[in-house]
């Protein structure tokens, strides 16, 4: 295809339409590209995207296509791909790990669990948020953590706009901890993990009178059970299989607990969380229809419960035909994400070894985890009518090396500053007659 415009026309073009508009969503067509779609083929050549009204219109071959439109950018060849999407992820709720006050991701002293909803305290303005928007990241699923009970709360999908409003889906699933974690905190053994769970869910069916559970509005008191009435209600939809369960877990064993808790609450729409030994049960989880969001390279334990860890878990489990996505919270750095689904595609070379296809690992990013936290067809993915999160990288997104050069969020481009950013950008030029008069203490 020949080049719509001149580079240099394009780049000015686009910089007078960007400075000319506000911030809403922007006619955008992304040529001349190297375009992923998402979706788990390979990518396409000489490719164009195409967004109107913050929604993909087209994502594919250019097959010789003009357009008149606000903004054109000539890619160059760069690689053109949907927003990556984060899964399970605190981001919004932290700002510094160790500083108790700027850190909303665990309620350990509440006297609520299953209750707490996430939504109301994201902030829009963490630099966690920007750092990952810059990383190519536009929407996650984020939560606090199980703290005080098994139960975590209700976590929301978010978007990584700039804007003043990131819930994209308040209360989208609950969070609950089992295997090592859930039983520390349920009363020292995974029986006592179980026996709440199970509590805690037929309470919830007693207050919507389903499987035949009388409706009541009495529950247990306090002192023969670890809800409360407001915790219990917020299981309701959960036992409706209108809120989506997400189950960290690890051991073989414990998820063959899991899935057997389908046989009494068969509208239980659960995801695996984290699923260190899933390899091991694959052909189990895939029968029983159970996606995953496994950790990416679990290669030794951390814990009894991962006694069985191995690189090739997702791998393994993708050729048994589960559904597998990435585990945010199973990496050390989320910014990472690309990185560590590339580390996938090498090891899928490794003799012996099982690892994930270019179009597959990039999917396990993208649309897989849109897909199971309730997004498909929306987001992770370049398709007609999903929304118009477009990510231009400057080489391969799954090598290390590779960084987005641009990012659309619905449409519209995003600032990838943050403080990160401008600390380098400060210091990294300068030299010691520009060193702080601290520096010499």
């Amino acid at each position: 295809m020949k080049r719509i415009l001149n580079t240099a026309i394009l780049g000015a073009a686009s910089a007078l339409a960007l400075s000319a508009l506000p911030a809403a969503a922007q006619n955008v067509v992304v040529a001349n590209a190297t375009v992923v779609t998402g979706d788990g083929s390979e990518p396409v050549e000489n490719g164009v995207v195409v967004v109107e009204n913050g929604r993909v219109t087209y994502a594919g071959s250019a097959d010789g296509r003009s357009y008149q439109t606000d903004v054109i950018i000539d890619a160059e060849g760069a690689w053109v791909t949907p927003g990556l999407f984060a899964t399970v992820t605190t981001l919004g709720l932290v700002d510094v790990d160790a500083v108790s006050e700027s850190n909303d991701s665990r309620a350990g002293s509440s006297p609520f669990s299953a209750a707490l909803d996430v939504a109301p305290a994201v902030n829009p303005s963490s630099q966690n948020i920007m750092i990952h928007r810059a990383a190519g990241i536009t929407r996650a699923a984020t939560t606090t953590l199980p703290s005080a009970s098994i139960f975590a709360g209700q976590g929301a999908i978010i978007d990584l706009d700039a804007d003043s409003n990131p819930i994209v889906k308040a209360r989208a699933f609950q969070m609950v901890d089992l295997g090592e974690g859930g039983a520390s905190r349920a009363g020292g053994s995974r029986a006592a993990t179980y026996a709440l769970l199970r509590a805690a869910l037929r309470e919830a069916q007693a207050l919507t009178g389903s499987r035949g559970i009388p409706q009541t509005t009495e529950i247990a008191q306090d002192a023969e059970v670890l809800l409360s009435r407001f915790d219990a209600e917020a299981l309701k939809p959960v036992v409706a299989g209108t809120q989506k369960l997400y189950v960290a877990v690890e051991r073989a064993a414990d998820i063959r607990s899991v899935l057997a808790l389908k046989n009494e609450f068969p509208n239980l729409d659960m995801v695996l969380v984290g699923v260190s030994e899933g390899w091991l049960v694959a052909d189990e989880i895939a029968a029983a229809g159970v996606p995953a969001l496994a950790d990416p390279l679990d290669a030794l334990p951390t814990g009894f419960d991962q006694l069985a860890a191995t690189q090739s878990n997702v791998g393994r489990m993708k050729q048994a035909g589960v559904k597998v996505g990435l585990n945010t919270a199973g990496i050390e750095n989320p910014r990472r994400l690309a990185q560590q689904a590339g580390n996938l595609v090498g090891l899928a070379k490794m003799p012996g070894a099982s690892g994930l296809t270019w179009g597959e690992a990039f999917a396990s990013i993208s649309s897989i985890p849109a897909d199971i936290s309730g997004m498909g067809g929306q987001a992770g993915i370049l398709a007609q009518g999903a929304l118009g999160d477009v990510v231009i990288w400057n080489g391969d997104p799954l090598e290390v090396t590779s960084v987005p050069t641009r990012v659309f969020i619905g449409g519209v481009e995003q600032s990838l500053g943050n403080h990160q950013s401008r600390l380098r950008d400060r210091y990294r030029d300068l030299d010691e007659s520009d060193l702080p008069k601290a520096y010499d203490w």
